[in-house]
């Protein structure tokens, strides 16, 4: 089937305390720096650490994964922003809005037991000392952010719009499953959820603009209203409505991910030598984001899809694998 190019990441770094019985739990820096390098000899070309590591373990991680040359990223929540950055970790999922160093009361390597709360990032002012100094690290340290609004948008009960699309695509199970939850989410633009990603917009727009280097992903988990693919159209215009400009969007999306990667010198912008991976779209999504949601064609090297029949191809199967 024709499928999208993949990059491998490697099992979960994830402490004592996963929500997840398939995560293998770290015993110590040593079983850290063990995974790593048995991982990266199998030929994985990334890494991403959980939720209940500890400081010392995401540390014996990244030293290794660096001999190794390659990155790591994670979803924190035991280890905040700062510490992370001071650690040497590439990269930062989801931004502010999992970020537990401003939770009251936070202990060192612990997770707190609700995470940090939509309510806590709505009232947290970005232009205070101690946000800006965050930012600033992170640029100084050279970690990057990977966006994921589009997730977290679909916590509200009137958004997004619920698209026709989407239904036609979900598994039926799928589609029942994010229609109730959708119905009883919380909506309203004075909900906390709307707040709540009103200042994680505030904030990536301002990580930006202090020369951070920001990517973003469709992360298609939570309630199942981030779809693989749509979710992408929908983080650009999230992008948009936060305050980029289209092209500063479009180049967040497709420049920012290669350079990261490594790969600028073959993906990532339109040019002579480069993979002819590409996206034929009716509109102009340099003046109006919306339409790139119009995708007519895909290119996946030089060879062209028809985007109707990929999509009428899987009908009704997203959610069911």
């Amino acid at each position: 089937m024709p499928g999208p190019k993949l990059h491998i990441t490697g099992p979960y770094l994830e402490g004592k305390g996963s929500f997840a019985a398939q995560m293998h739990e770290l015993t110590g820096p040593e079983d850290a720096a063990r995974l790593v390098d048995y991982w990266a000899a199998e030929g994985v070309t990334s890494f991403k650490a959980y939720m209940n590591i500890t400081r010392a373990e995401l540390k014996a991680a990244v030293d290794e994964a660096h001999k190794h040359g390659i990155k790591i990223t994670g979803h924190l929540c035991s280890v905040g922003f700062r510490e992370a950055a001071a650690i040497g970790i590439d990269n930062l999922e989801h931004g502010l809005l999992v970020d537990t160093e401003f939770h009251p009361g936070k202990q060192p390597d612990v997770c707190p037991p609700q995470g940090v709360t939509r309510a806590e990032i709505a009232r947290l002012d970005l232009t205070s000392a101690p946000v800006r100094d965050m930012i600033a690290d992170l640029v100084r340290h050279h970690v990057a952010i990977t966006s994921t609004l589009a997730v977290f948008e679909a916590f509200q009960s009137d958004r997004p719009p619920l698209e026709r699309r989407f239904l036609d695509a979900a598994s039926p199970v799928a589609a029942l499953s994010y229609l109730t939850a959708r119905a009883e989410a919380r909506g309203g633009a004075d909900s906390i959820n709307a707040q709540a990603l009103k200042k994680e917009e505030a904030f990536e727009y301002a990580f930006v603009k202090a020369g951070g280097l920001l990517m973003f992903g469709a992360d298609p988990t939570g309630n199942g209203g981030a779809m693989a693919g749509f979710a992408d159209q929908r983080n650009l215009e999230l992008l948009v409505e936060g305050g980029f400009t289209p092209l500063e969007a479009i180049h967040i999306a497709t420049y920012n991910g290669a350079e990261f990667l490594g790969e600028l010198d073959h993906i990532g912008t339109v040019a002579t030598g480069k993979q002819a991976d590409l996206v034929v779209i009716e509109g102009n999504p340099a003046a109006r984001i919306a339409d790139v949601e119009k995708v007519q064609l895909v290119f996946k090297d030089g060879a062209g899809y028809d985007s109707a029949k990929l999509l009428e191809s899987v009908r009704g199967q997203a959610g069911w694998h």
